[in-house]
């Protein structure tokens, strides 16, 4: 499946005429909100984005535009745009009404002393939770750190479909890596996918084998915007939204 692909048209189904009210870029994370007050955001890899002084080179302003021309962004390869598409996303899907169960991700899993669990993205505050109730955390990055014991990606490929449990990086969504990801994980009893950029979508993720979603949900729209348009990341942003969990399937 091309999950980005279908990703976009789950989003589009949803979109209809509205419109967006507010775009901010930050170094952190990009927030669109839309026309009906619903604020969604997505993680900004900043490395390697060229542009000068105008990193985002697309159609301004971008208020104003239909949240369908925002979504429609999902076919680039650049992370800037693919970032505000998957922003544009979340404001549609991580509505404050369907039947979360709140708290971190961790709290919605079961964990045997016998599982191999690996993480794609490092998400370095949970580890300490998950790692005295497994036998081994295998970490993925896009680049190695052998000295805190952080594998390179390339490496997933061998050890990825050994493992019990996947924590995937939404991020994935972004750099266009969810599809290789998810296509090491058919052995995994539990595939999650997690973080501040996680599309809160039964639908989008139906036909995969992603078991439980655990991103946000806004609650202080304001607190938001200001925390991004100061180049502020996850710590900055957590007063202001609720860690929230939906099984897939």
């Amino acid at each position: 499946m091309d999950l980005r692909n279908h990703l976009h048209r789950v989003a589009m189904s949803k979109a209809g005429k509205l419109s967006v009210s507010d775009v901010r870029m930050g170094l952190g994370y990009t927030a669109v909100q839309l026309e009906n007050g619903q604020l969604g955001i997505a993680f900004n890899f900043l490395d390697g984005v060229s542009g000068g002084c105008s990193v985002y080179g697309g159609p301004r302003p971008l208020a104003g535009q239909y949240a369908s021309d925002l979504l429609r962004l999902f076919a680039s390869d650049n992370v800037l745009e693919s970032a505000l598409a998957l922003a544009c996303a979340n404001a549609l899907f991580n509505t404050p009404n369907q039947a979360y169960t709140e708290g971190a991700s961790v709290t919605q899993l079961d964990f045997l002393v016998t599982d191999r669990v690996a993480m794609i993205g490092n998400f370095s505050p949970i580890v300490n939770k998950i790692q005295p109730k497994v036998a081994a955390i295998e970490i993925f990055e896009r680049e190695p750190q052998p000295d805190k014991g952080i594998r390179g990606f390339v490496e997933a490929a061998d050890i990825l479909p050994r493992c019990d449990m996947a924590l995937i990086t939404s991020t994935t969504l972004i750099n266009n890596t969810i599809d290789q990801v998810l296509a090491l994980t058919a052995g995994c009893r539990e595939v999650v996918m997690l973080g501040t950029s996680t599309p809160m979508s039964q639908e989008v993720f139906a036909d995969t084998p992603v078991s439980l979603l655990s991103g946000i949900t806004v609650n202080d729209t304001g607190g938001v915007l200001q925390a991004v348009s100061e180049a502020g990341g996850t710590p900055a942003i957590r007063p202001f939204t609720s860690k929230v969990n939906l099984r897939a399937v």
